[in-house]
């Protein structure tokens, strides 16, 4: 969500009808979310001027660790000097730290084609939007799921309730830190998540819902003291419940 917010505000920023504008002072503390979205606290160090040359050897994008050669334009700027220093501390600032941690592992490829691709600059800013909005598309769809045996017949359902809240197994990138909670697409998905954790033995899904409308589930290592919750479902492992009453 901040990536893709971050490179919506840079594509913004490298069309913008006073032309394509850099973040001198490109810093995480110069970003604050604001109801999902990424803005900048401070324009005083944005700039529209794109460096002037006269041959292409005065167009070098320098950065501590790698340096970039640019183009010099018949106008005599360096072409989108503005667009890829953006772009690029966006990358080191941002996409390093961010985008490879919690991902499905279906998508993970995808995201470490964005990492590898902005790191050299051999996307500009509208190849990274379009390559982050086919991501989101293939996250919100389902459509990254692949093909596996159906799972969710191996679990009873039992509509309207949930367990007691309380502290359990911890997974990752798990929304609570108190336990495991996952953003799925589906049951189904949730029951071959459950499935791969050798301590889940029930799940409940919840109507809450992540910034992209995925529902969110609780992974449990137990499906005891039920309670009513007409808003939930639990789904309790068929082997977990041999044997017992429900």
């Amino acid at each position: 969500q901040i990536c893709l917010s971050l490179v919506k505000l840079l594509f913004y920023l490298a069309h913008s009808p006073l032309g394509s504008i850099a973040l001198l002072d490109f810093q995480p503390r110069q970003f604050v979310m604001v109801e999902g979205n990424l803005k900048v606290t401070d324009m005083d160090d944005a700039s529209t001027e794109e460096l002037s040359c006269k041959e292409d050897n005065d167009c070098t994008l320098d950065f501590p660790t790698k340096s970039f050669p640019l183009k010099c334009s018949v106008v005599g700027k360096c072409e989108g000097i503005n667009e890829k220093k953006n772009l690029f501390n966006a990358y080191r600032y941002f996409f390093t730290y961010l985008l490879p941690h919690s991902a499905p592992p279906a998508l993970r490829p995808l995201l470490s084609d964005i990492l590898n691709a902005t790191g050299d600059l051999r996307y500009g800013i509208n190849e990274t939007l379009r390559a982050f909005e086919k991501v989101l598309h293939l996250y919100k769809s389902g459509l990254y799921l692949q093909k596996r045996p159906l799972l969710l017949k191996d679990y009873i359902s039992l509509k309207g309730f949930r367990t007691v809240e309380g502290e359990d197994y911890k997974c990752w990138p798990s929304y609570s830190h108190l336990g495991c909670l996952l953003s799925i697409h589906s049951a189904e998905e949730a029951a071959a998540i459950c499935n791969s954790q050798l301590q889940c033995q029930s799940f409940i899904v919840t109507q809450h819902r992540t910034w992209t409308g995925r529902p969110l589930a609780s992974f449990q290592s137990s499906w005891t003291d039920l309670i009513p919750d007409t808003n939930a479902v639990v789904y309790i492992k068929r082997s977990a419940s041999s044997g017992e009453r429900l």
